[in-house]
């Protein structure tokens, strides 16, 4: 007999960015949890491949094609829930994008681009989903970061504000909501195979130079952080909020 606190059997929960990398691995691992699981991803195509994929494995996701980088597709996403008619128990704000240039080679329409999908999606959800989360008692936000966010790295400053403002907003939000039993928690990952970091870890000098300062010697896999990602959802974590956890092989103690 499973433990529930360590089971999300029940719960609903919406994952954007759900189709690949970190925000699919999240996805299963709910889904193996027991969670009902809804992804938004930009297009429906992806997200009927990812269901058709999930369903021969004997799960079942439903899905939402919308671009929260805009007010339109965050809107579509709480339509969504409406016609739902449930309570959210997890909110996971995983959707990012990156340009990576030096700050002074950035265009306006870039670097509003880059805070439109990392930073405005995960606010503005999370505000308007508040009613949902609230109707849960006993619910979950989590807020994926990066160790950008943390410290200086070659990401770009814009990608690393965005995830910083992440930080902020996650300690803001779970003391506002504290009284409403939502709790709000972020991960900060390290370099993690994903189709966002491919671009750079194909170059073998910079691979070299991540993981000579990584202490595991290695990068992270997609489901390494989707399970980090899955306590902070789980009644077992239910003293925890307005915390960030890095996963990171050590990186943070160790820089760059």
């Amino acid at each position: 007999m499973h433990n529930s606190k360590w089971r999300l059997d029940g719960k609903l929960a919406l994952i954007t960015g759900g189709t690949k990398g970190i925000g699919r691995a999240i996805a299963q691992d709910f889904m193996s949890l027991g969670a009902r699981t809804i992804i938004v991803a930009r297009h429906a195509q992806e997200i009927s491949e990812a269901i058709a994929s999930w369903s021969q494995a004997g799960h079942s996701a439903s899905g939402i094609a919308a671009d929260v980088s805009t007010p339109e597709g965050r809107g579509a996403v709480i339509e969504f829930l409406k016609e739902s008619g449930e309570p959210l128990h997890v909110l996971v704000n995983n959707v990012a994008t990156n340009i990576r240039k030096k700050a002074v080679d950035y265009s306006g329409e870039e670097f509003r681009h880059i805070l439109a999908t990392n930073l405005d999606s995960a606010f503005d959800l999370s505000v308007r989903s508040h009613p949902f989360l609230k109707a849960a008692s006993g619910a979950a936000v989590i807020n994926v970061l990066s160790v950008a966010g943390l410290t200086h790295l070659r990401t770009g400053a814009p990608y690393g504000m965005s995830k910083a403002a992440l930080l902020q907003l996650t300690r803001n939000l779970a003391v506002e909501w504290a009284p409403d039993q939502i709790r709000v928690n972020a991960v900060a990952p390290w370099y993690t195979r994903t189709p966002l970091a491919e671009s750079v870890l194909r170059d073998p000098d910079y691979l070299k130079a991540v993981i000579d300062r990584t202490p595991m010697g290695r990068i992270a896999e997609p489901d390494e952080v989707a399970s980090v990602v899955a306590f902070l959802a789980m009644p077992a974590s239910s003293y925890v909020t307005g915390h960030c956890i890095a996963v990171d092989g050590g990186f943070m103690v160790n820089g760059f």
